[in-house]
């Protein structure tokens, strides 16, 4: 079961349901650095306020992943003001990236982007991702690309980002990185994992130099559905993440 010894009381003027959302997002945070998909002090996951659809939490720019907790995490509006906390404290490109997210897609409660190893690989690949394993099957016709256009930091670049991405909940920012989303923060790093996983696993395979194999289209379609109906992302995986957390770094929660 959870350790609930180191709960603390919300914030001040925080909602029940906005403070388990906080610490869910700084749990995300954390994962993604124990799992190396983090990159010091950039890169950002970020999640809707419950009942504020305008409203988002982002990590504090110069924060590290292992810093982030649910009381530092930074409100700000979908046009990048900063609902607390001062502007110094947005990173430009959370707000370009995300932003066009939220406002685009109304079901997505949390999106998550990285630089991780294995994605930053197969986005510079011509051919993007394989199913060439049972985790890839997720993705099969399920990924958005969205061609690079320099440093994430103009506004312009939102619209395009979104329609890439569009009814996806992942998308492969050549040359880039990696984006997923989810109804959940669970969901959306869920998805990241398999994603990152998938990415990892193709690049360790197509480094052999031998021929590979590559399932038949209705398998895939097949297996993705498998993976979306039956066991829906995040959520088994959640708690049990939530519970290791709750053992190793349970500081996140304050």
């Amino acid at each position: 079961m959870p350790d609930t010894a180191h709960e603390t009381v919300p914030l001040a003027g925080v909602s029940e349901a906005e403070w388990a959302l906080r610490c869910d997002l700084a749990a995300c945070y954390r994962l993604a650095e124990k799992n190396r998909m983090s990159k010091v002090v950039w890169n950002h996951i970020t999640a809707r306020v419950p009942g504020k659809d305008e409203h988002i939490l982002v990590n504090r720019f110069g924060l590290r992943y292992d810093e982030i907790t649910a009381s530092n995490l930074l409100k700000i509006d979908l046009d990048g003001n900063t609902v607390d906390g001062t502007g110094d404290d947005v990173m430009l490109a959370a707000y370009v990236i995300h932003s066009a997210v939220h406002k685009a897609r109304p079901d997505v409660v949390c999106a998550m982007h990285t630089h991780s190893r294995g994605g930053l690989g197969v986005s510079a690949l011509q051919e993007g991702l394989l199913p060439l394993s049972q985790e890839s099957m997720l993705f099969f016709e399920a990924v958005g690309y969205h061609g690079y256009e320099g440093m994430a930091d103009d506004v312009d670049e939102c619209d395009r980002l979104a329609a890439n991405l569009g009814s996806h909940d992942h998308l492969i920012l050549l040359n880039h990185g990696l984006l997923t989303v989810g109804r959940s923060v669970g969901e959306a790093y869920w998805r990241m994992a398999l994603l990152e996983m998938s990415c990892q696993h193709q690049m360790e395979v197509l480094a052999t130099g031998r021929p590979y194999v590559l399932p038949p289209r209705d398998v895939c379609l097949h297996a993705r559905r498998q993976s979306e109906e039956v066991w829906p992302p995040g959520v088994h995986e959640w708690p049990a993440l939530r519970r290791q957390l709750d053992r190793d770094c349970p500081d996140y929660k304050t």
